[in-house]
């Protein structure tokens, strides 16, 4: 079938999207690898498609299907997508992805090339036109006569011939990439009475494993979607919620709480067979077992948002006994009991390695859930010999640090009050929309300047969290001072941040000492809050302080500012998602095989950035040598600027253009 008729197919509901179908994960490489081999002409493979009986058909889309029959495509969604944004100019109804991947794409008529729109470029460059207008009705013959008369008058100095063959040539060039329409793709279908949902989809997991990869989940979520092809739909309303209210998930991650919650397992393989029925209540009782613990940590230990939220892995596990329970802990003291064992857990990344081994183990502890507490932190016990926090357990630096999300803790709920304000640092107090910035108690561009290392500037030591406000105030002034005036003007602020209170602490010379004292401080306070959780001695929560979820983007608005640096690496991030590849990890913990820290990136792609199919990549900005080397050892390939990673992206990854696609 040609091209254009695929595309009409679409249009008129002949050709459709399974609902079990992931969502278009294609970037602009891929996007130009295929125009590059439709205009030479070169295989590009064909598609496999599922005829089935249009009322049995559950496709992706609000668009009308076509009476009888329909063909779901099981293989081809890539291409067929991109197809129809280019040559339409606009994505097929059934698109769930990212649009930049395939919008403003050029054609050079001298070159031969595909590329995207750079203003700067190709701005007053006529050889660049716009290759969807070219598709459209009148494009071609307005690009045709605009080709001839830029050819006519730029004949001198070209070197190609006469001004004649050059507009001759131009002219060919846009026929030839027009008539890509008319390329044939051989279809494949499946049919047949035999060919049940599961026959489809083990299929389309056959098929599709060997191409753009799919993790475990989608495997797991692909079967379930045969049964329930609305279970993609649903799991992506409940990770819009927790969007909304500052936290960010996977869909693996709430599969995997679904998974644990429904047969007490880690691993997805573990919901072969699970009726649809059962699967939708497992969803709903996740559901309301994560807003409970989101509500109760955002609550109680005053993680609010996801930049400090440590230790999801450890949801499914919680989740999994709160649903034993009924959705309800029996006493406050197995909540707070359940609560110590989760920070615990995160401080000493019990899930940073071996997840689905770790999971499975801990979930055997937690059966009976009489008792399951003490057992999970006795577990924690045996792994650590020890749970108590020292001083050099602040050492580390970063956000990206297992301790910065305890530093935040410990100014939420440990009555820290703000410098400027005297006001205590509780969300009840502060108010919903009050933002909290990390705040560098000696400022960074001092510090820099006295040729300090990333590491001591950043060092966890050396952050405190105050409002907007305050933080703008002070400014870039030195400790020794603004200590002073503020603590002078509300009496017990500066001490409720665990700042040592001698003044020769404060400066600038004396910075290491500082640092060391503030690390014993804090590790004191880490450990009376702990303990007091522990033994259940923590007073109740405020019950204004108690919905983080249906707060909704009020909370999300709630959070930290960030510096010039991470505002580096977020923009780089953002470049490469408008590319139309994956985002990358922000402080991405990189952890040995026993769960141990041994570095943490600035920003990662574990998974490459075109997920399973690219190598893994790192941003390190400043980093010392031996972060280098770790990223190295663990098989990063890693940049020191953000230009050499972008530039990474544009020659290694897009202009790489394969001969099939």
């Amino acid at each position: 079938m040609k091209v254009n008729a695929i595309l009409d197919s679409i249009d008129q509901g002949a050709i459709a999207l399974p609902k079990f179908q992931r969502g278009y994960v294609w970037n602009r490489a891929q996007v130009r690898g295929l125009m590059h081999s439709l205009y030479h002409r070169h295989p590009v493979g064909g598609l496999l498609v599922w005829l089935t009986g249009t009322d049995e058909a559950e496709a992706r889309g609000d668009h009308q299907l076509q009476p009888g029959y329909v063909k779901l495509l099981l293989d081809g969604q890539q291409r067929v997508t991109s197809l129809h944004a280019i040559i339409r100019g606009e994505a097929p109804p059934f698109f769930e992805g990212n649009a930049d991947a395939f919008t403003g794409l050029r054609f050079h008529l001298e070159a031969e090339s595909f590329e995207f729109y750079a203003p700067i470029k190709m701005a007053d460059d006529p050889l660049w036109v716009d290759v969807t207008r070219v598709m459209s009705s009148d494009g071609l013959s307005e690009a045709m006569s605009a080709a001839m008369t830029a050819a006519m008058g730029g004949s001198e100095g070209t070197g190609d011939g006469d001004a004649m063959d050059r507009a001759q040539r131009h002219v060919s060039r846009l026929n030839q990439l027009n008539t890509i329409r008319d390329v044939e793709f051989h279809i494949d279908e499946v049919t047949g009475q035999d060919k049940t949902l599961d026959v489809v989809v083990d299929i389309f997991n056959r098929v599709n494993s060997g191409g753009t990869k799919l993790s475990k989940g989608d495997l797991a979520l692909a079967k379930i979607c045969a049964e329930w092809p609305g279970a993609r739909d649903e799991m992506n309303r409940l990770l819009g919620k927790w969007t909304a209210a500052g936290f960010s998930f996977s869909l693996d991650w709430l599969l995997r709480n679904a998974n644990a919650i429904l047969r007490g397992r880690a691993e997805f393989s573990a919901l072969e067979g699970v009726e649809t029925s059962e699967f939708r209540d497992g969803l709903k009782r996740a559901e309301k077992a994560i807003d409970k613990h989101l509500n109760l940590i955002g609550g109680r230990l005053g993680l609010d948002h996801g930049s400090v939220l440590g230790g999801t892995g450890a949801f499914p596990l919680m989740n999994r006994f709160l649903d034993q329970r009924g959705g309800r802990y029996v006493d406050q003291e197995e909540q707070d009991a359940m609560l110590y064992w989760y920070v615990q857990s995160f401080l000493w990344g019990r899930y940073a390695s071996a997840t689905e081994t770790t999971l499975n183990v801990d979930l055997v502890q937690i059966s009976p859930p009489d008792g399951a507490a003490d057992r999970l932190i006795a577990q924690l016990r045996q792994n650590r010999g020890d749970l108590t926090i020292t001083a050099n357990d602040f050492i580390g630096w970063s956000r990206g640090s297992r301790f910065y999300p305890l530093l935040y803790m410990l100014t939420r709920v440990g009555h820290a009050r703000d410098w400027g304000s005297g006001i205590e640092l509780r969300q009840s107090l502060l108010g919903y929309q009050a933002q909290l910035e990390l705040h560098h108690i000696f400022p960074k561009a001092r510090l820099y300047k006295l040729d300090y290392s990333r590491p001591d500037v950043n060092a966890l030591a050396n952050f405190s969290f105050l409002t907007m406000e305050t933080n703008n105030q002070i400014s870039d002034e030195e400790p020794a001072s603004y200590l002073p005036r503020l603590q002078e003007a509300h009496p017990g602020a500066i001490e409720s941040h665990w700042i040592p209170s001698d003044p020769e602490l404060w400066k600038i010379e004396n910075y290491h000492d500082f640092l060391d004292e503030r690390r014993r401080l804090l590790a004191v306070a880490a450990n009376q809050f702990l303990g007091s959780l522990f033994r259940g001695e923590v007073p109740e929560t405020p019950e204004e302080e108690r919905d983080m979820v249906g707060l909704g983007a009020e909370r999300a608005a709630n959070g930290h500012g960030s510096d010039d640096e991470e505002q580096a690496i977020d923009a780089v991030n953002q470049w490469v998602a408008s590319r139309g590849f994956a985002s990358g990890a922000v402080n991405f913990e990189l952890s040995a095989d026993d769960g141990s820290q041994v570095a943490v990136l600035d920003l990662a792609w574990p998974d490459g950035l075109q997920p399973g199919l690219t190598d893994r990549v790192a941003l390190l900005l400043n980093e010392a040598p031996e972060v280098e080397q770790a990223a190295g050892k663990y098989g990063y390939r890693f940049f020191t600027t953000g230009d050499d990673l972008m530039t990474y992206v544009q020659t290694e990854l897009e202009d790489a253009l394969p001969d099939g696609s």
